[in-house]
């Protein structure tokens, strides 16, 4: 780093910023130089980026659907699948969402580095990517600024940032818009972008694909639900690709298997149950293709901040997550939708799931040293 940042220099209020920079793509030349530490390839900065591959296909392919669904609604039973022209129709709606995201969060992150005179973290690399996933395509940009800076403000940097806050910034943001401005997200057309075509269509705005007035054009087959060409949020529709994004997650170690497993455990029984009961026609396993459950089992749910941290601690954290979005789906008629509930209610009762893990535990060693 150039020495006019370091302490004393003429831009030394700057440090935190130029520090950012000149480690972005590059290992920070500080070594530890006494005491204990640990050498090892995975940091930060690792996790990140590995998680941001990951959720790269369902992106992709989200924003070929942006187009896919805009031109159904336009041409009807004529339209194409076009791939290039779908995708970049897509690509330019979504853009805007992302330097929107971006801009406010990395502009906050930055701001309270300095003010606090600590490094800027990775962190919201990831939150910032996640969040135009999940929110309409056609959201207003002014709307998104409010929410991300309300999410990176109060559900991060005042618990003291990155690794410290007990929400997810990105569920928080999508908390915050739905309950805020309910209208933009839920209605008639908000999962569809219309561009300039002023025709009213129908939307996808819950766990259930709704019947369509007159647009038999859209597919609510099995295959459709799995390879996502049906209208959603940008990131959600792909099961096939969110599935590729675990194996990777799993694979390198940065998401916890237990908590994906789990958390499909209990869908499949709660929504096994209600099929029983006939509180619904959907079969159970047809819940894990619908709505955001794949895209928020796979990643959010496995966020290593807000989820739990014990092993016997996930097996339970991801069950409740399972169990309650469905149960917001069977029995809550004023909401379709249950897993951003879900997680944002077990993120509040991770660290209270850990401590009974670890008291049961250590009560459990304490009574066979009694008994030795």
């Amino acid at each position: 780093m150039n020495k006019i940042f370091e302490k004393g220099g003429k831009l030394h209020w700057l440090r935190s910023t130029a520090d950012a920079f000149d480690t972005f793509l590059a290992v920070p030349a500080t070594v530890t130089r006494k005491g204990s530490h640990v050498r090892d390839a995975v940091d930060l900065k690792r996790i990140i980026i590995i998680a941001l591959i990951a959720v790269i296909p369902a992106a992709v392919f989200g924003m070929w659907n942006v187009g896919y669904q805009h031109s159904l609604a336009v041409n009807g039973p004529s339209a194409t699948p076009d791939i290039l022209a779908n995708f970049w129709y897509g690509f330019l709606k979504v853009l805007p969402l992302y330097l929107v995201a971006y801009i406010v969060g990395l502009v906050i992150e930055f701001g309270t580095a300095q003010i606090r005179g600590e490094e800027v973290n990775e962190g919201f690399l990831m939150t910032g990517f996640l969040v135009p996933l999940i929110v309409p395509v056609d959201v207003p940009l002014w709307m998104l600024a409010v929410v991300v800076a309300f999410a990176t403000i109060i559900g991060k940097e005042v618990f003291g940032g990155t690794g410290m806050n007990i929400l997810n910034p990105a569920l928080l943001t999508r908390a915050f818009l739905f309950f805020s401005y309910p209208t933009s997200m839920s209605g008639s057309s908000v999962w569809i972008s219309l561009g300039k075509n002023e025709q009213l269509v129908d939307g996808f705005t819950g766990a259930t694909p709704l019947a369509l007035d007159g647009a038999a054009q859209y597919s609510t087959s099995i295959w459709s639900e799995f390879l996502g060409t049906i209208p959603g949020s940008v990131g959600e529709t792909s099961t096939l690709c969110i599935l590729l994004g675990a194996v990777l997650l799993i694979w390198t170690g940065v998401a916890s298997w237990k908590i994906m497993v789990s958390s499909v455990a209990g869908a499949l029984l709660v929504g096994g149950i209600g099929q029983i009961a006939g509180i619904t026609d959907i079969p159970c396993w047809e819940q894990l293709l619908l709505g955001g459950f794949a895209f928020g089992t796979v990643f959010m749910a496995t966020d290593p901040v807000t989820s739990a941290q014990t092993e016997t601690g996930k097996w339970i954290y991801g069950f409740l997550i399972g169990a309650l979005c469905i149960m917001v789906r069977l029995f809550n008629p004023g909401f379709a939708e249950g897993m951003m509930l879900a997680i944002l209610l077990c993120n509040t009762f991770a660290p209270l799931i850990d401590h009974v893990v670890v008291t049961s535990h250590i009560r459990k060693k304490f009574r066979k040293f009694k008994t030795a």
